[in-house]
């Protein structure tokens, strides 16, 4: 699955976690959050990476941001199963800790449909951008399924 999402993020200084965004979440329920079945980690070895842009690149704003899974399957937000999930990407954020939601706002952009990459349109600054897989349920599978890099962005 190589699905796409755009993203444009606007207004707002970096650094302050005050970013609006025009995002479309699409499938997200109050089933979706807080109820359903016990929280399984993934498996030991499971790993993400944002593999574009590298870390401590200089980026022309908009920019793509590529994802990738190992040890892992990709499945669209709902049901959880074992050994599958689905992407987040955090701006200005760490790692979400493991059984927690992952919230849904500006700077916390969920990839529900099984996306693996996106479109960002930031602010001139530099980011910390973090990769958190997270089950069906948008439960963070901690730091160690997830992925940090920093970029400057240089604007239009």
């Amino acid at each position: 699955m190589n699905a796409r999402r755009t993203t444009r993020v606007f207004r707002g200084s970096p650094g302050r976690g005050v970013l609006g965004a025009a995002i479309l979440l699409g499938g997200l329920s109050a089933i979706a959050y807080g109820q359903g079945p016990e929280f399984v980690p993934l498996p030991q070895g499971a790993s993400v990476k944002i593999v574009e842009p590298a870390d401590g690149a200089s980026v022309k704003s908009p920019f793509k941001v590529v994802f990738q899974v190992a040890g892992a399957q990709i499945k669209p937000a709902g049901v959880p199963e074992s050994g599958t999930g689905h992407h987040h990407l955090l701006i200005g954020e760490g790692a979400t800790p493991a059984g927690v939601i992952v919230p849904a706002d500006a700077t916390h952009l969920h990839f529900g449909k099984g996306q693996t990459e996106t479109t960002l349109d930031l602010p001139a600054g530099t980011y910390t951008l973090t990769l958190q897989f997270a089950d069906g349920l948008h439960r963070s599978y901690g730091a160690a399924v997830s992925h940090s890099i920093k970029v400057q962005v240089q604007g239009r």
